[in-house]
């Protein structure tokens, strides 16, 4: 193990992180990781929400060996190849309405990139519009519609052309009791961003219907709604990032599915293809035209191997009926956790969709965000055999994305590993 410690210092950049997690995995299964002293950890973190359907699922695994018995790579845009085909008819039938057409990736910000470019093509504008707290990735574009100082800095200037409105996140707004009327007063500013902050020249605006990144804050249920009446008045195209909260993750196959809208670009990656890399942007047949010969392309798009396991792993989600799991568990854990929130004066709130779940941490009652004590609850959740994410824009949300296969002994033992943690913590506290 220390071996391969320290080859990361010496040849890795780790440049997300202030450390690694000292932890080098050997194995996984199901919602298990083994690392190389054969110790055990339950994840519920989903290597980032991407293992929806469990580490090495076997009928992930099984599809992906036999494609790599047949084709490995051809370049899926330049020749016709089966299993990208097959996927792109799948998602068709499974997007939301209208959604027909997709071009591969591989990766979350190749794909935000791509919706991009295409809605610029398609309408002919050139401005964007996002929103405060989010995040589409790391690359200088991706990086130009994130809303999140802690992620953007040191890499500026960004792209122009680029206004952003502030984001539903109820408990941080004046609406805190409201969040009806947070969601009504977010989209009467997007109306006003329109207005006094672009040129009118907008393609698109895009949001995640779930923010990740940004501490896994749920829009109100009426936000979309409203935000769409806007849209539509200024012929303004709506990209939904589902990089992060799609493919069963939220309790629908695609967290817009719980806001009455249908997006014009859906962007997805991560969970898609249950860990092997490939990511993808799907739309309607008159938004993809806009793409003519020479205007995009992606090498390793489309890679038949990954193609062949994301759609082995769709397949699965809907045998398995992993959306209905992830609501009833997700429900489950919230509710647990709820119980908890009223013994531990640290949790601010309790939030989510399906098990998509964010618990925020504050010092006191003017919401004062817990960042250290964040971190110091994920040290003591991995030391107890427990891997979380912590997230947010102050860096004080335990995000709990486990695999959607998750039992309710695995939930209650992250839970009671969740609640020594937090009795840690407030002990060191009073030290």
């Amino acid at each position: 193990m220390s071996d391969t410690i320290q080859k990361y210092k010496d040849y890795v950049m780790t440049g997300f992180m202030k450390s690694v997690v000292p932890l080098v995995a050997d194995h996984a299964s199901g919602c298990t990781i083994t690392d190389v002293n054969g110790r055990e950890y339950l994840d519920c973190f989903a290597g980032i929400s991407v293992v929806n359907a469990g580490h090495c699922n076997p009928q992930v695994i099984a599809a992906a060996k036999a494609q790599m018995d047949k084709l490995v790579h051809c370049s899926s845009y330049i020749y016709h190849v089966q299993p990208v085909a097959d996927l792109a008819e799948k998602l068709a039938h499974i997007a939301p309405r209208g959604l027909t057409k997709t071009f591969f990736g591989n990766g979350g910000a190749e794909a935000i990139e791509g919706a991009m470019k295409l809605a610029r093509l398609y309408s002919g504008k050139h401005e964007f519009i996002a929103l405060h707290a989010s995040f589409h990735g790391r690359s200088w574009g991706t990086l130009s519609i994130t809303g999140n100082m802690g992620r953007k800095k040191r890499g500026g200037p960004y792209a122009p052309g680029v206004a952003f409105a502030p984001v539903p996140y109820a408990l941080r707004s004046n609406w805190r009791n409201d969040p009806e009327e947070c969601g009504r007063q977010c989209a009467k500013a997007l109306d006003e961003v329109v207005r006094f902050a672009t040129s009118c020249d907008v393609a698109a605006f895009i949001a995640e219907p779930v923010w990740g990144e940004g501490g896994i804050i749920v829009p109100p249920p009426n936000y979309f709604k409203e935000v769409k009446k806007v849209l539509d008045h200024y012929g303004i195209l709506f990209i939904a990032d589902e990089v992060q909260s799609g493919f069963a993750r939220t309790g629908k196959m695609f967290a817009v599915e719980h806001f009455g809208v249908d997006p014009d670009i859906l962007v997805t990656a991560k969970g898609i293809a249950d860990g092997f890399p490939l990511s993808a942007y799907t739309t309607r047949p008159e938004i993809a035209d806009a793409y003519k010969p020479g205007d995009h392309l992606s090498t390793f798009g489309g890679n038949p191997v990954s193609c062949a396991a994301a759609l082995a792993n769709i397949e699965f989600m809907e045998k398995e009926n992993l959306p209905g799991r992830a609501t009833e568990n997700g429900n489950y854990a919230m509710a647990k956790l709820r119980e908890l929130q009223k013994q531990n004066p640290l949790i601010g709130e309790v939030r989510g969709l399906g098990l998509m779940i964010g618990v925020e941490l504050v010092k006191d009652e003017k919401l004062t965000p817990a960042t250290a004590e964040a971190d110091a609850v994920r040290e003591s959740l991995f030391r107890q055999g427990v891997l979380v994410g912590v997230g947010g824009v102050y860096g004080n949300v335990i995000r709990f994305q486990p695999p959607l296969i998750i039992t309710r002994p695995q939930i209650d033992r992250a839970i009671e590993a969740f609640a020594t943690a937090l009795a840690e913590v407030a002990q060191l506290a009073h030290v």
